[in-house]
């Protein structure tokens, strides 16, 4: 398969020339299922940045990520908790292509599409990530704990405040507490954007 660019090791200066070489990204077997990459959307300026999962059916037809109803129940708990729109921030996934079934992304998925995520965050330079659920959550802060034991705090991460909440579909589904505890941690995100962006670096 052909390697897309390793934006580990260039300097990151163009975020669409990036989307751009990414649509035709073949570094693992996803590629060969999806309709179209997913690369993110919002503002390419915003200091909050949502990672979630992956695409799912809905974001695989559209090319565009949190477009369902997890998008939908997404965008009205920003709203409703932080004050924000999709304008306000910068939305995106641990993988641009659907893994089959909705099944999460495997490591080695993770993996192939790790610069593409890390260029994003190098170009945006958000000041708060906020990590979707157990796979966005995991990857980044490279720890083994689920969300539900990693949730409920703010972790330094790269100069930055990482904050993890449950994946909107986890809400969706019901799972006990999870509406009340991703409210909660949407705040949390919200009190740091409002501090001082001067944040030291312990994990990552």
């Amino acid at each position: 398969m052909a390697s897309a660019p390793d934006y580990d090791r260039v300097a990151v200066s163009d975020l669409d020339a990036v989307a751009v070489d990414a649509s035709t990204c073949t570094r693992c077997p996803l590629a060969a299922g999806r309709t179209q990459v997913v690369f993110g959307m919002g503002n390419v300026q915003a200091d909050l940045l949502f990672v979630g999962e992956g695409p799912g059916a809905d974001e695989d037809a559209a090319g565009l990520p949190f477009v369902g109803r997890s998008g939908k129940l997404l965008d009205r708990l920003i709203a409703e908790e932080m004050g924000l729109g999709r304008a306000d921030c910068y939305i995106t996934n641990t993988v641009m292509c659907r893994p089959p079934a909705n099944r999460d992304p495997r490591p080695e998925e993770l993996a192939a599409c790790r610069s593409w995520l890390d260029a994003k965050i190098e170009h945006i330079d958000p000041r708060v990530v906020v990590t979707l659920g157990n796979v966005a959550t995991r990857s980044l802060l490279e720890r083994p704990e689920g969300i539900t034991r990693l949730r409920g705090q703010a972790y330094p991460w790269k100069g930055r405040v990482l904050v993890p909440t449950y994946h909107p579909s986890a809400v969706l589904r019901g799972s006990p507490g999870s509406m009340a505890a991703m409210r909660a941690d949407l705040v949390r995100a919200k009190l740091a954007l409002a501090a001082s962006p001067s944040i030291p670096s312990v994990a990552g």
